[in-house]
Formats: C-alpha cells, structure tokens, sequence
C-alpha cells in the first residue's frame, strides 16, 4: 500500500512506514483551499488547511506500508484525515517517485462543490482567514509557517505557500515559533 502527502503527512506522518519517497502528482496542486473549524479554526474564525485543486502537478512524500500494517494505518488515516474533514474522500492517484517509478497511491483529495473547499481565493483573501484562525492544534498561522519551512526541508519548491509564509513573517512577531518537540527555541 502507498500514501502520497502533501500537508502535514510530509512533515508528522504518525504511522510506520517501510519506504519514503519524494513523489509527483501530475493534474493537481497544493493550495491553502480548505477550510478547517476544527484543528486550526473554529466555527466562528474557521481556518485554512492545504488541499489539491486541479491543475498542474504537486510533489510530495509517497509512503510504502508493509502488508501487515496496511490495515491499522489506513484506520488511522480515516480518523485523522476524514472525521474532521468532510470535504475529503479517499482517493487512488498515480504519484511518480523520484526514483522513475510510477505507483497508485492513497492520498485525500477535496470534494468538488463541497463548501468547505475554495480553490479560487487570493493570496489576499487566504491571509485574511489564515491570520485570525486559531484551532485545537494551534494558529493558522503557525501551520502555514510550518508547512513553508517543511516544504523548504524538503526541497520542494512551492511558490504559493511561500509568498503566504512571506506575508505572516511580516506580522508573525506575535506568533510563537515551536520546534518539533512543541518547545520554544532557545
């Protein structure tokens, strides 16, 4: 079984794994186009998480799971993917891995006409939600900030997601900046 992330799953996957690859998605890319009311908004303030609208292509991290925890990850993926997120459906896409490979993946993709998915926003109107969000994982802010610099680690070069960092780092003197472990630096 492979998995293709491209949100949080790059960076904090959960799950054990037998293989990590970067991976490419052609015909859909990475945009903040989901709103959250939950981990990084609420009902009255909702957030922006990364979604696939389509078009162009993404590159992401393509796991493999071993047989014997094909089930368990996949019940876990269900959780924290779908139960908070109704505007997801679980998807098999072909990813190219970065070694020529091409395998079908289980990735999430956003639902076309749900309400919770807005493709179209501007840089504008995504840092307008983004900078007032706050859920039970923390500020929206603190997720694209996060995501950015993951993106970065990667190697991936996102355009979108790093003029979105670009704009909070001019307004982030009030956003705490946590390392992995959740603690402040220094």
């Amino acid at each position: 079984m492979w998995l293709f992330g491209y949100g949080s799953l790059m960076w904090r996957p959960g799950f054990d794994f037998a293989e990590r690859r970067r991976a490419t998605l052609h015909g859909r890319q990475r945009a903040l186009c989901v709103r959250t009311v939950h981990h990084r908004g609420t009902a009255a303030r909702p957030g922006l998480v990364m979604g696939l609208k389509p078009g162009g292509s993404c590159t992401g991290i393509a796991y493999r799971i071993a047989a014997e925890h094909a089930e368990a990850v996949a019940a876990y993926l269900r959780k924290r993917e779908l139960d908070h997120y109704p505007v997801y459906r679980e998807s098999a896409v072909a990813v190219e891995l970065d070694d020529g490979r091409e395998v079908s993946a289980t990735t999430y993709l956003p639902r076309a006409g749900h309400p919770d998915f807005l493709p179209g926003l501007s840089l504008e109107e995504q840092l307008e939600i983004v900078r007032r969000a706050e859920g039970v994982s923390g500020s929206n802010a603190d997720y694209v900030l996060r995501a950015a610099r993951a993106l970065r680690e990667l190697g991936i070069d996102e355009p979108a997601i790093f003029a979105a960092e670009a704009a909070l780092k001019g307004r982030a003197d009030s956003i705490d900046m946590h390392d992995d472990a959740g603690r402040l630096p220094g």
